[in-house]
């Protein structure tokens, strides 16, 4: 068996993490395109008293892998390379086996979001209804770029608006979320409703 930068490689079955700790994991495999840097990420007891708790209801840890990184955005809101590594060392898998999983799904925030986040749906049918106005209309009312790409917050922090794809209501164009709330048919008055609303 061969060793890359001391971690043991077997075969095509690539390096092997037998319980190392979250800095040995830090240390040696460092995710590629780093996330947002939280420096002092730690979780309190009673939250990873819950994660342990989550372990439990899979067969193989890996499958709990998903549910861990919920659990982590609920108490900060978004996903930190910190996050990723303790993740990795938790569930004793490589980093890049969490950081794909965080990049790929779009529920995942990759950096700190307002505390109204605002997602507006942009596929097919809500664009044929008018969500690129209503995207529009929200960025202008916050002081933010209609045209730029990704999420985007207000100086304040108050409010993150983003295009997002499918919320699975094309039926009741154009459609967005307020945080966990669901609202259809949005006008430009409907929004400035919502908006109304964030206290």
């Amino acid at each position: 068996m061969t060793s890359v930068q001391g971690v043991p490689v077997e075969g095509a079955r690539g390096i092997e993490v037998p319980n190392q700790t979250f800095a040995e994991v830090s240390q040696r495999q460092p995710i590629p395109n780093q996330l947002v840097e939280q420096p002092d990420f730690a979780l309190p007891a009673s939250v990873v008293a819950e994660i342990d708790e989550l372990i439990t209801h899979y067969p193989v840890k890996r499958s709990a892998s998903l549910m861990l990184l919920h659990a982590i955005q609920e108490q900060f809101g978004y996903i930190s390379r910190q996050a990723v590594e303790w993740v990795a060392a938790k569930l004793e898998l490589k980093p890049i086996n969490i950081y794909e999983l965080v990049t790929f799904y779009p529920m995942f925030q990759q950096q700190p979001v307002g505390k109204f986040h605002l997602r507006v749906c942009r596929t097919l049918s809500c664009a044929l209804g008018g969500s690129y106005k209503l995207h529009e209309y929200l960025c202008k009312k916050l002081g933010l770029d209609a045209h730029g790409h990704g999420p985007q917050t207000t100086r304040d922090g108050k409010y993150t608006v983003e295009f997002v794809e499918c919320l699975a209501s094309c039926g009741t164009a154009p459609v967005m979320m307020c945080n966990d709330s669901f609202h259809e048919g949005v006008s430009e008055k409907k929004a400035e409703e919502i908006l109304g609303i964030c206290k």
